[in-house]
């Protein structure tokens, strides 16, 4: 048994589990294969997370792992490991050299461009009271620690950091759990807002509920309610998990009613699990007993515990699991789950389209060891999906590399959703255009692209530019204003890292002058009405004299015409307490479509 966590079965019961799936006809042909031994270098390090991403920008993925000893107390602090990529899923350690003396209680890596400049950065949550790093990427995969300068600094316990732009500002905030005197306390979340140039602030007290949690082990954003922006949900081990809704930069509590009673709570992936658009959840240990849970998404980010219904518990055993990731590792589609277990072997549950899962054996090797997160990526450049599981708690601390022998990966990725721009006047400026684009596979980071592209024409061929990831699955880019009248037409393409495109039909909005505004009846401009402007209409229509600059305030009966009627109307409003000139009385523009225009804003107007 390990200290601190329920491993209800023993080794036993992997035997009798695997039996079960051959008389069930559930087993595969083995489909991830250990290939750690000459690919993975072995440090025997407490990892309790694994990220992965391009650090180098040398077009693979590369590895980062946060280490630390100690479960509910502090024991030995250990170096964070980057593991930088060949190109064929061959890792060499190059931490010292890359992170310099980066080493302490890491529970959390993951990775963000906080400065706009194009690459990386590193944000690492540290446990047992002590500072959060940030670390700054020069470009080229060499770090420099900036954590002093450069976000809050206080001593805190952290098993997770999230990555997200949060008040739609165009750079990432950051989000950190914390705890107490570790991270199994209580503690009020953190949510610290980027400057732009990647210094952050504390907004914690005017952003974020002020509440104290109990011992929070997860933070995922997500677009959970479908309008294009971050919300969080926090996974708690104790007491019940956090649901976030982000109402303009602003997060509410919208837990009670919205999101289902859990337990135990190790982690929580976000997914479109039965195919209708949004993002449901699944949970590790967050079930009965220690058994997975599923929360269907109704669109709105009310969440229905659905796990009896789509993951029965013959597929769903009470054992110590620590992590869970979407992914389509048969390629047909839809999205599967795989799971990373301390009391087993890691396992993959198969979806049949419609979000019901069944346990599948054989598909990944059958080690048994204490993994306390899985990550996954096409590590080998060979178009599929390859798993690295970081090893923490108990046993060798031997993290592993599965590489994938199964099918390539041809299908596009879905730009699920993303922006309709309404019509807007000439200078009215750049406009933002936001998007969700999902892959075969999920992570706090979303899925790996080789290009997201914003593409705009307004007459001519397309242009294009590059959309900056907001988190999870968000992304945003900025079409520039053209500074004249134009229909904008616009789209967005997508390519994953196996070369697979979508590109979405195009979009248009027009770009139109902006309504001239003047006030009805001041036909001489002067700001006022009183004869002097029923004397310049007289004179105008029947005296030769100069038109008004705007023809609008003549027509003060608003019938259309210009004629002896209008004068007659604002006479009778000045001196026989008449009817007031229709709209606009004040400054605005014409209401009403009629053959009398308005070229010119009034001066008064201006």
């Amino acid at each position: 048994m390990i200290s601190g966590r329920i491993c209800p079965f023993s080794g036993s019961f992997v035997g009798l589990l695997l039996m079960g799936l051959l008389v069930s006809g559930e087993l595969e042909a083995q489909q991830f294969l250990e290939s750690s031994a000459g690919r993975l270098p072995v440090f025997n390090e407490y990892s309790s997370q694994v990220a992965i991403a391009d650090v180098d920008g040398d077009g693979d993925l590369d590895l980062c792992f946060a280490n630390g000893r100690g479960f509910f107390s502090a024991s030995l602090q250990e170096r964070v490991r980057l593991l930088i990529n060949d190109g064929n899923a061959f890792f060499v350690d190059e931490s010292a050299a890359r992170l310099g003396n980066l080493i302490g209680y890491g529970r959390d890596v993951e990775f963000g461009d906080v400065d706009g400049d194009g690459d990386l950065d590193l944000a690492v949550a540290n446990d047992f009271l002590t500072p959060q790093k940030l670390l700054i990427n020069d470009g080229t995969g060499f770090f420099t620690d900036e954590s002093a300068a450069r976000i809050p600094q206080f001593a805190m316990s952290s098993s997770h950091c999230a990555f997200g732009d949060i008040d739609d500002d165009g750079d990432l905030d950051l989000w950190y759990t914390r705890g107490g005197a570790s991270r199994f306390g209580s503690g009020q979340a953190q949510l610290w807002i980027n400057d732009g140039a990647g210094f952050f602030i504390n907004g914690t007290a005017q952003l974020l509920p002020q509440q104290l949690v109990s011992e929070p082990m997860d933070c995922i954003f997500g677009d959970l309610d479908g309008d294009l922006d971050l919300d969080m949900i926090e996974g708690h081990r104790a007491g019940n998990s956090k649901l976030y809704i982000n109402n303009g930069g602003f997060f509410v509590d919208a837990t009670a009613g919205n999101f289902p009673p859990d337990s135990n709570t190790y982690s929580y992936d976000l997914g479109d699990l039965d195919g209708d658009g949004d993002l449901d959840v699944f949970g590790a240990n967050s079930g009965v007993g220690s058994r997975e849970a599923v929360f269907q998404n109704d669109g709105n980010a009310s969440f229905t515990n659905v796990t009896s219904t789509v993951l029965p518990n013959s597929s769903n055993p009470n054992i110590d699991d620590n992590d869970s990731k979407f992914l389509d590792y048969d390629n047909d589609g839809d999205m599967d789950v795989t799971i990373c277990a301390i009391g087993g072997p890691e396992r993959m549950l198969r979806n049949n389209g419609s979000g019901f899962l069944t346990l599948v054996g054989g598909v990944i090797s059958s080690i048994s060891d204490s993994s306390l997160d899985v990550e996954m990526g096409d590590l080998d450049g060979d178009g599929d999906l390859d798993m690295v599981t970081a090893q923490g708690e108990s046993g060798a601390f031997r993290n592993r590399l599965y590489l994938n022998q199964g099918p390539a990966d041809t299908r596009g990725p879905n730009i699920a959703q993303w922006e309709e721009l309404d019509d807007v006047d000439v200078g009215a400026g750049p406009r933002r255009v936001r998007a969700a684009i999902r892959d075969n596979m999920s992570s706090d980071h979303g899925a790996f692209y080789q290009s997201v592209l914003l593409q705009w024409s307004s007459g001519g061929p397309f242009e294009s530019v590059s959309m900056a990831w907001s988190g999870h699955e968000l992304y945003r880019g900025i079409i520039p204003d053209p500074g004249t009248t134009a229909t904008i037409e616009y789209r967005i393409s997508a390519t994953d890292l196996a070369g697979n495109t979508t590109t979405t039909v195009a979009r248009s909005y027009f770009i139109g002058a902006p309504p001239s505004l003047f006030q009805r009846c001041d036909i001489n401009e002067d700001g006022e009405r009183n004869i002097a402007d029923a004397v310049a209409g007289l004179v105008y229509l029947f005296g030769n004299g100069a038109a008004p600059g705007c023809l609008d305030t003549l027509d003060c009966n608003d019938d259309g015409s210009n004629d002896i009627s209008d004068v007659i109307s604002l006479l009778d409003y000045l001196f026989q307490a008449g009817n007031r000139p229709p709209e606009p009385f004040n400054c605005g523009s014409d209401p009403t479509d009629d053959a009398v225009s308005c070229e010119t804003t009034q001066e008064n107007c201006l």
